[in-house]
This record gives C-alpha cells, sequence and structure tokens, in this order.
C-alpha cells in the first residue's frame, strides 16, 4: 500500500494556493478553493491507494472547496466522496439540501453533481473515495444518501468510521492487503447506509425497502445454491412471488437479472482471492455450467475475460 504524502511546509506563500489546488485535484478532482489567507495557508494530505479506493487524510486551515459545472463537464467516471470530520463542522450543500456535519457523523457527496463544501475552523477530515459503480454493487441507488448526514456515534456507521481510522494507521509494508481491506470497507460503509433506511423512509416505504433487502441478503447467500429461484427466495421472505417481482421493479432490474450479475461479482471477487481454483471451478460454483457463457457475460458486466481479469490482479 503505498502511502503519498503532500505538504505546504516546503513550498513558498506564492505558490500554495496553486499547488494545493493541484494536490485537491490530484486526490479528488477538480475544485474551486476558497482560502482564508492564501499566503499564511498550510495543509497536510496523506493518500493511500487500496484497490478501487482511495482513503486519504486531509488536514488544514479553515477551506472552502466548490464543485462547479465546468468541473463536472470532463468527468469520465462517477465518484463518491464519503468524509468524516474530526475536529470541527463541516457545511455542504448540494441537490437542494444544506447541512452541517459535526465530529461522529459523515456525509456522502457525489462528484458529478455541483456542490459547496466548507469548515470554519482547522480541521482533520478522512475522506474516502470510491467508484459508483462499485458502491451500486453493494447497494442499491447510494445517491439517495447523498448530503445527508449519517450518524456514526454507534452501530454500523461507526464501525465504519473507525474501520477508515485503523486503516490510516497502516503503514506502507501491508501492501499486499490492500486490495482485500479496500473490498471489505464498501462492505462496511453499504451495511452501515442500509443501516440507515429505516431512520429516512416512511413506514409504507420502510416496510418495502426491508423486503427489497430481505430478498437481495437471500439472493448473496445462495449464489452457489442451483436451485436459486424466485420461488425460494420468496418462499425464504414471506412474501408472494409477485411481489418479490414488484420490488425488483423499483430498482430497473429483474429478479434474474439481479442474481446474474451477483453471481457475476461473487465469482469476480473469487478470482481475485483465490488463485488455486480454475475458471471452470469458479464459473460452475456460482451457477455457470457452461463456461463460455460465464465468459461472455463477465466480459459484457466488467469489459473484460475473465482470465485476463486474473491476469491483472496477479500483475498488482
Amino acid at each position: 500500500m503505498q502511502i503519498i504524502t503532500h505538504s505546504t511546509a516546503q513550498i513558498t506563500p506564492a505558490q500554495r494556493s496553486e499547488h494545493w489546488g493541484q494536490v485537491i485535484a490530484e486526490t479528488y478532482f477538480p475544485l474551486q478553493l476558497t482560502f482564508r489567507n492564501q499566503s499564511t495557508f498550510s495543509g497536510l494530505l496523506e493518500r493511500r491507494q487500496m484497490g478501487q479506493v482511495s482513503l486519504s487524510r486531509l488536514v488544514t486551515e479553515p477551506m472552502q472547496y466548490e464543485r462547479r459545472p465546468n468541473h463536472i463537464s470532463q468527468t469520465c467516471e462517477e465518484e463518491y466522496l464519503i468524509t468524516v470530520p474530526r475536529l470541527s463542522p463541516v457545511d455542504f450543500k448540494q441537490l437542494g439540501r444544506e447541512v452541517r456535519c459535526d465530529p461522529g457523523g459523515f456525509i456522502l457527496e457525489r462528484g458529478d453533481e455541483p456542490y459547496r463544501f466548507s469548515y470554519a475552523a482547522s480541521n482533520e477530515l478522512a475522506v474516502l473515495k470510491i467508484p459508483k459503480k462499485a458502491l451500486s454493487e453493494k447497494i442499491r441507488d447510494p445517491d439517495r444518501f447523498c448530503a445527508r448526514i449519517i450518524d456514526a456515534r454507534s452501530g454500523l456507521p461507526g464501525l465504519f468510521t473507525v474501520m477508515m481510522q485503523q486503516l490510516q494507521a497502516l503503514s506502507d509494508t501491508e501492501g499486499h492487503a490492500a486490495t482485500v481491506l479496500g473490498r471489505q470497507i464498501i462492505e462496511v460503509l453499504a451495511l452501515a447506509l442500509d443501516d440507515t433506511i429505516g431512520e429516512q423512509d416512511s413506514v409504507k416505504t420502510a416496510v418495502r425497502a426491508g423486503h427489497l433487502r430481505r430478498a437481495e441478503q437471500v439472493i448473496r447467500q445462495n449464489l452457489s445454491n442451483a436451485d436459486l429461484s424466485p420461488d425460494l427466495i420468496s418462499n425464504a421472505c414471506g412474501i408472494s412471488k409477485r411481489y418479490l417481482h414488484e420490488l425488483f421493479s423499483d430498482t430497473n432490474k429483474t429478479v434474474s437479472q439481479f442474481i446474474r450479475e451477483e453471481r457475476l461479482i461473487a465469482a469476480r471477487d473469487t478470482i481475485s482471492t483465490n488463485k488455486s481454483l480454475s475458471m471452470a471451478e469458479i464459473a460452475y460454483r456460482f451457477g455457470f455450467s457452461d463456461q463460455a457463457q460465464f465468459s461472455r457475460l463477465f466480459r459484457a458486466l466488467f469489459g473484460q475475460k475473465p482470465t485476463d481479469w486474473q491476469k491483472r490482479r496477479l500483475v498488482h
């Protein structure tokens, strides 16, 4: 796990604002920065890359960051920033919502929508940068959590912020575990967000969302089960098959599509972590009796063949 550190300590006062703008753009994405005092500004940023995600520690004096439409027009991949303030509150505005997040909570920011983010006192931020696609594989419609305060003083959200803090304490000598830890923190974040859904939705919506979460859980627990079907899922959830199909219509996917994608995701993760299994064994384990079909579907979802994915993982 390579740790990249940036500091203003060795930068001349006249160059600090430009330098820091480049650091922020490289670590997150282009933003308009407003300094309280450009010439005396000081900042420290440490970044760790862990597979698909990056984790950074940002320590600065009071700042304002703006994501403007002209920044977004050049965006190639949609990404989220999950920000945990450690020392002082942050003010955040996006999607027509304006919130203040105190230490003990965290917020999600969409990189493909304009926003304004600021803090009036010196702060330390833990920031996780994650591709939208990676989080969407674990929880439906992550956008609904953006610009909302997630209380992390207890429960799964608290576990997520503690995990971020522990990962920031790892040395670069433990890089062999970085990719695995990156996948795990995505899983914990998805669980933490899922844990807050009932607090935000109406009773009717919460019940429907609860049934959908239970159905998704049953599917993920039975990916290796050859008998996995809408009948098995509806029986395990205590709902009708018709209602099950209605629930998945909210996600713009059929039950079968969701099962197939989850099996492909599980197969991809197994390829990344288990070198002893052959491609045929992995395909069969997750319900693909035809290896050619498995390869075709894998490529359609991830943009490369399973064997190419495996070679890429072995290189890294």
